[in-house]
């Protein structure tokens, strides 16, 4: 099984290398499946994996000048703080027991699987469907309101499964900030760098980590990250999203059908 959770972590940069995104959002499950890793470690574990890769994917774009910094600060700022704040305090103070009904006990771990589940749904239809078209020569014009309140939003659901949110903060930019497609990205990969490494710090002195286990796994993420983004230049990476987008939908569905089952 490790061997097979190696392979799967180097599979996690391979996605991001050659498309850019959906990868992270395996990382919780081949924690909790392949390494018995428990859902709330496993949270924690995928920020560092996370925020580690976007950070270096967001290198790559920063050296091209497609960041934009002042789009990052206004809606990072309140993801920073809702990511911080969830892993805290909001997590720790979630009861591992919610309720029971009869023999099914609706627990900590199923809350959280079950919710990474639905955002594994959601994340496989933004891979999915085709590619939205947005007109590359609007000038920026910010709706700071509306990118606050996303940012605080994506940065709960971050603090609570440990997924970038790539699919929920690009289209924010896209259509909020008028962003054109290709600074959304290299401006996301810099939002979900920031924003997951910051959520991991909640965490230090309140889970017990493996260092050298995370060290390990990441560095086999990072390594498949060189290898996509060097594979790029010969496959197209938006032929193989919607396939990528399919197998994680199915994986969205497997999740939930097996928590719900082992919790009857």
């Amino acid at each position: 099984m490790e061997i097979l959770g190696y392979i799967s972590a180097l599979l996690i940069g391979l996605s991001l290398g050659l498309i850019g995104s959906g990868g992270s959002i395996l990382t919780v499950p081949i924690l909790v499946y392949l390494f018995s890793v428990s859902p709330v470690t496993a949270t924690s574990y995928s920020l560092f994996v996370v925020g580690l890769t976007a950070l270096i994917g967001a290198a790559a774009y920063m050296r091209k000048d497609l960041v934009s910094y002042k789009t990052a600060l206004v809606f990072a700022i309140p993801s920073f703080t809702a990511v911080f704040l969830t892993r805290k305090y909001l997590l720790p103070a979630i009861p591992e027991e919610i309720f029971t009904i009869g023999e099914f006990v609706y627990s900590k771990d199923l809350l959280i699987m079950l919710l990474f589940a639905v955002l594994m749904v959601l994340a496989s239809v933004s891979m999915i469907k085709k590619k939205m078209r947005f007109e590359e020569a609007q000038k920026p014009k910010f709706n700071y309101p509306m990118i606050m309140v996303e940012g605080f939003v994506v940065g709960i659901l971050t603090g609570l499964v440990g997924a970038g949110g790539g699919f929920l903060i690009i289209p924010a930019l896209v259509v909020l900030a008028k962003l054109p497609m290709k600074l959304a990205v290299g401006t996301s990969l810099l939002i979900i760098a920031a924003k997951s490494l910051i959520g991991f710090t909640g965490d230090l002195g309140e889970i017990d980590i493996e260092w050298f286990f995370l060290f390990k796994f990441s560095l086999f993420a990072v390594a498949g990250i060189f290898l996509g983004s060097y594979l790029s230049q010969f496959i197209s990476g938006a032929k193989l999203k919607p396939a990528f987008g399919w197998f994680v939908l199915v994986m969205g569905i497997y999740i939930i059908g097996r928590e719900i089952s082992t919790s009857l």
